[in-house]
């Protein structure tokens, strides 16, 4: 579904990621994992536009997607939630879902799928009519879930979802990723907390300084004993 070849990305002079390749397929749940600073959120940057590669290929769906804008991919079908949730404050919790449906016409369809959302996560119903930024950080990353549903994705790339969040929240978030993995939705998964994406991934990458130094399948990484002296820590 998404192929990724040779790809380089620099801020200035200095190589961000340096000539990775990887490819998400049909339906499956990838995770990224690597230390901060390893590039990890460069690519998804990358994916969606926001960053354009000096070399190298995105293919999605045999259409390279490198040169598009990001609301040309958004419209093609990708679609990003990014680190630290960046919902918008002054804009109601019901104002942030609808503004994730601007590359989308069909006003009635939208409506169905806010209400659809409102029954999934009904704190979010609770607060529609609040401001965004006074929802906890747990409600703001399922608000940041939802926003970027709305525009139907058949890739979601998620970015960091669990961070500053509690073990309790955590949980309830990896939760909604796998329900919405087995609703048919592609995945790509950057995550500091490699156990917990490895342990609900297909497929797993570890990226170190702008380069990926290891792939398989999420059961043989979290297998392995260089990934968990590196990555996963004691248990």
């Amino acid at each position: 579904m998404l192929e990724i070849s040779n790809l380089t990305v620099c801020y200035g002079k200095i190589t961000a990621l340096d000539d990775i390749s990887l490819f998400l397929s049909p339906g499956g749940l990838t995770t990224l994992i690597g230390a901060n600073g390893a590039g990890k959120s460069t690519l998804l940057k990358t994916i969606s536009g926001l960053m354009k590669p000096m070399q190298g290929n995105i293919k999605f769906k045999d259409v390279d997607i490198a040169k598009l804008q990001p609301h040309e991919i958004i419209a093609l079908g990708i679609s990003q939630c990014p680190e630290g949730r960046r919902v918008l404050p002054r804009q109601t919790v019901y104002e942030n879902i609808k503004m994730g449906a601007y590359v989308r016409n069909d006003k009635d369809e939208i409506e169905k799928d806010i209400e659809r959302f409102f029954i999934k996560f009904p704190r979010l119903e609770e607060r529609k009519n609040q401001l965004a930024g006074h929802l906890s950080g747990g409600e703001q990353q399922m608000l940041a879930i939802c926003r970027a549903l709305m525009s139907r994705p058949k890739i979601l790339l998620l970015d960091e979802p669990s961070m500053g969040l509690s073990p309790v929240l955590v949980k309830e978030v990896f939760n909604i990723i796998k329900d919405i993995h087995n609703e048919g939705v592609t995945i790509l998964l950057v995550e500091q907390n490699a156990r917990m994406a490895l342990s609900i991934a297909d497929k797993g990458y570890v990226l170190e300084v702008g380069r990926i130094i290891a792939e398989d399948s999420a059961k043989n990484l979290m297998a392995s004993k260089t990934i968990q002296d590196s990555y996963l820590g004691e248990c």
